[in-house]
């Protein structure tokens, strides 16, 4: 039945964030909480009863700590996890350390405040969870794909720039590619960034996660990898060999500064449900680099990305879908694929090769 709920266990020591989160899951008529727990202990005891489809997990507690609670569990019983912090940037290390050993996804947990800011949060947790519910996970089925959000209640990138209304100049030195991932893109972006020589094209990364979390998650890859990777700021330049991660919280667009490019960083409404969002760059990047443009679309849930990608193709840059094999949740490139936007669709360690093949194909200035 496609009417069954999305169950979900929620495990924190702060009996305030508890029911706070409670209420805000239970507000999305798709989700069913079917429990708490006060710390690891307790939740393993509700397991042997209770068979959620997604676990919240808080990263600090007595007893037991998250991160050990879901090493253990992701060993002996996989079951989707979504790491639950507080807003501050000093834990994110340990975040990491959780989407290594297994964790889908990180939220930040929710806090009083301006109501829009409560609604947008709702959004992104709820999305999140539902997200988490049909990840693909080693040894446990996915749940079949909740239906679509209506258009009605998500804003495009309308708001943020208009629609590219002609094909951009590609005359230029350097190729410049977009990446736009969700739900297990994390992990699957450092798999794609760590096979890039130095020598890459420059890159601009929009990676759905929460403020604050973005600027380890780009430390971490610069650790990592041979191309130099950064938190973007504004007028930061796409440079060979750089990759920009987009800030949590803020849209990041392209822009053309002379015969380079550059990032602006801007806030903004939620677009497509998110920010950063895809298709914000998606489009920045139809309207100021055209055929000089690879556009990449990865694992995550729902359509962010899926019209700026058809766009970029329009405007004759080379797009790029990750596949549905080695994608932990196949929403956004199945929506990408299904509107016929995309050139070539690979699985993920193919990915960066395929990079590199369009960043070599001539550009032909219009």
């Amino acid at each position: 039945m496609r009417d069954e709920k999305i169950k979900v266990l929620i495990v924190d020591d702060s009996a305030t964030v508890r029911q706070g989160l409670a209420a805000v899951l239970e507000s999305d008529p798709q989700i069913a909480v079917i429990g708490t727990a006060s710390d690891p202990f307790v939740a393993a005891r509700k397991l042997t009863e209770l068979v959620p489809d997604v676990i919240t997990l808080d990263v600090e507690m007595p007893r037991m700590d998250g991160l050990t609670f879901l090493k253990k569990l992701m060993s002996q019983h996989p079951i989707p996890v979504v790491m639950c912090s507080s807003l501050v940037e000093s834990g994110s290390q340990t975040l990491q350390q959780a989407l290594e050993c297994g964790a889908v996804d990180v939220i930040v947990k929710p806090a009083m405040g301006v109501a829009a800011h409560l609604a947008e949060a709702r959004i992104q947790i709820c999305d999140t969870v539902k997200a988490a519910a049909h990840a693909r996970l080693k040894d446990r089925p996915r749940k079949s794909p909740p239906p679509p959000i209506e258009p009605s209640k998500k804003l495009s990138a309308d708001v943020m720039l208009p629609p590219p209304s002609t094909r951009a100049l590609a005359k230029t030195t350097a190729k410049i590619v977009c990446i736009g991932a969700s739900t297990g893109g994390t992990e699957s972006l450092r798999d794609v960034l760590e096979a890039l020589p130095a020598s890459a094209p420059g890159i601009v990364v929009v990676q759905h996660m929460p403020e604050h979390f973005t600027t380890s998650f780009a430390k971490r890859l610069n650790d990592l990898c041979a191309v130099d990777v950064k938190e973007a700021e504004d007028g930061d330049a796409v440079l060979q060999g750089r990759v920009l991660i987009a800030p949590g919280n803020r849209h990041v667009l392209l822009k053309r500064c002379g015969a380079r490019y550059e990032v602006e960083v801007k806030d903004g409404p939620l677009v497509s449900r998110h920010r950063p969002s895809v298709d914000v760059l998606f489009r920045s990047a139809a309207a100021y680099a055209g055929s000089n443009a690879v556009g990449v679309i990865m694992t995550g849930m729902g359509d962010d990305g899926a019209r700026g990608l058809q766009e970029m193709k329009q405007s004759g840059a080379i797009t790029i879908a990750q596949d549905e094999a080695t994608s932990v949740v196949f929403g956004m490139p199945k929506e990408a694929i299904a509107r016929g936007c995309v050139d070539r669709i690979v699985p993920l360690h193919s990915i960066a090769q395929e990079i590199l093949k369009a960043a070599a194909r001539p550009v032909h200035a219009t």
